[in-house]
């Protein structure tokens, strides 16, 4: 299931891909809510359920199990659904979750990105986060800020939880994931250098792309088998599969809630594989007008534009 979020008419809507239409899930359970099995809404509060991906994701479960059965009664009597189908290709897709507790980001987590900037591969994974206010959806600008000379970009494969973990045995990992999405971690180069530390360099607004949806994990059952690139101007930077972790996702699940608690919607965006511009030769930063797209297998692409903050001075 791909799941995602539109606006219309300025509203923000819960939406699930279905073949190369929008269905907009709410509607659709208003549909067809009487055709719906009283066993799969048991203990649902189907009011609040698909009010955004947050409420979703927090439904758990029961929550999937509505959703497919709604797709069920599509699939039935499609000429039913037609108030509540948009054409994909001309919607306005939002970041498909705006609000999560927390994202939290992975630093180094390829050795060939480490062999690059010529240090040595980390002994424990390297945490730090990015702020959500950071979040733009696909095809949102990303915004040149007036006071870096050296704007570059990571993409990355990012996990979406699922549900609330604390101590999280790897074995178990994937019971706690929703699904998956594609995060761009945009960093500004010389304040991350300058500070010594990442936050500030990786939080400016519009630094955390996301999209173009959530991938639910029954549809990924290997994350750590996909392809990865990323483009600029649509000239490949990076190319690489996940594969080529230093530490795979349900040992970053194990380690980063040994520390503090997981919750639904948390995002954990991987780490980035080698090619980010800073250590190209000769290095290249990103400029106004410039095109980053990053395509991961299984997923699809997500697509930005960068805009010099000049523009809305």
């Amino acid at each position: 299931m791909k799941v995602l979020s539109f606006n219309q008419h300025g509203e923000t809507r819960l939406g699930i891909f279905v073949d190369l239409n929008i269905l907009d899930i709410q509607k659709a359970y208003s549909i067809c809510s009487e055709n719906i099995s009283p066993e799969i809404v048991e203990g649902i509060k189907t009011e609040g359920v698909f009010k955004d991906a947050l409420s979703f994701i927090q439904s758990g479960e029961e929550g999937l199990k509505l959703a497919n059965a709604i797709i069920e009664e599509l699939h039935k009597k499609k000429i039913q659904f037609e108030s509540a189908l948009l054409d994909f290709n001309s919607a306005h897709l939002e970041a498909p979750i705006k609000n999560p507790n927390k994202i939290i980001c992975i630093g180094l987590n390829y050795a060939d990105h480490c062999k690059e900037q010529g240090i040595a591969p980390p002994q424990n994974p390297v945490i730090f986060s990015k702020f959500s206010t950071a979040i733009i959806g696909p095809g949102e600008d990303i915004i040149h800020p007036r006071i870096t000379k050296q704007l570059d970009y990571e993409g990355e494969l990012a996990v979406i939880i699922g549900k609330m973990g604390k101590y999280i045995d790897r074995d178990n990992a994937v019971n706690f994931i929703f699904g998956y999405t594609i995060l761009n971690d945009v960093t500004a180069r010389d304040i991350q250098f300058s500070d010594g530390q990442w936050i500030r360099a990786k939080s400016f607004d519009t630094f955390a792309p996301i999209g173009p949806w959530i991938v639910t994990k029954d549809e990924i059952p290997n994350p750590n088998n996909l392809n990865i690139r990323t483009y600029v101007n649509g000239q490949i930077s990076q190319n690489s599969n996940t594969k080529n972790m230093i530490f795979d996702i349900p040992y970053l699940l194990e380690f980063i809630s040994s520390v503090f608690t997981l919750y639904p919607g948390d995002i954990i965006s991987t780490g980035t594989p080698p090619g980010v511009g800073i250590y190209r030769d000769p290095p290249y930063f990103l400029h106004h007008s410039d095109e980053i797209t990053i395509e991961i297998e299984k997923i699809g692409e997500l697509k930005n534009t960068v805009v010099e903050e000049s523009m809305f001075a």
